[in-house]
């Protein structure tokens, strides 16, 4: 059998009033009192050690027990007598307390929040623009390419014609240098006998 969990009494202002109950832990008190708000944390709910205030909420765990603080003399008393009773503002009405959940409900769960669903991811940059001028520049580099090939190519048909002309007019000059030393032997040849008659 689970052993019981130890109740302590816990207490918090609302109004005139002082709310008390007994219960496991600070969490299940502040269930008790209906506030989605740590009221421990902000100084306004309290752990109650005395016997006289805590006989009652113990002998009725998980139920809220109000207690007056004072008479309603001593209340109206500690009004100001000069000045008319400030209206209170929608903003500052006291907080309510919630009645016990009945033992129907007591044991039903919470319910859970609806699951808050994830961001949207954000959309992936756009390559596009990276794209084109990626394509630009390969193209641009394949026509020089093919223009310095089509240089090159002119480049190397130039010198072979100027090497066949080159080669072409070393033979046309040699048969012509050969022409003239024959012309010229026979030419000294028919000097000197024309000199000898």
């Amino acid at each position: 059998m689970p052993r019981q969990q130890k109740l302590k009494v816990y207490r918090t202002p609302i109004g005139f009033h002082d709310a008390y109950v007994a219960a496991p832990s600070q969490k299940a008190a502040l269930e008790a009192w209906g506030s989605d708000k740590n009221l421990f944390a902000s100084g306004a709910a309290e752990q109650v050690d005395d016997p006289a205030l805590t006989a009652e909420p113990v002998a009725n765990p998980g139920k809220v027990i109000r207690r007056a603080r004072g008479t309603a003399a001593e209340h109206m008393a500690a009004l100001p007598k000069d000045s008319p009773r400030p209206k209170r503002k929608p903003e500052q009405a006291e907080p309510t307390i919630s009645r016990p959940r009945s033992r129907k409900t007591a044991n039903r769960p919470a319910p859970t929040p609806a699951p808050v669903p994830p961001p949207k991811p954000k959309p992936r940059p756009d390559r596009g623009p990276l794209d084109r001028a990626e394509s630009q520049l390969a193209e641009i580099d394949r026509t020089h390419r093919e223009a310095t090939e089509a240089i090159a190519r002119q480049q190397a048909e130039l010198d072979r014609k100027r090497r066949k002309l080159e080669n072409d007019q070393a033979r046309e000059r040699e048969k012509a240098e050969r022409r003239v030393d024959t012309a010229r032997e026979k030419y000294e040849k028919a000097m000197a006998i024309w000199r000898a008659d």
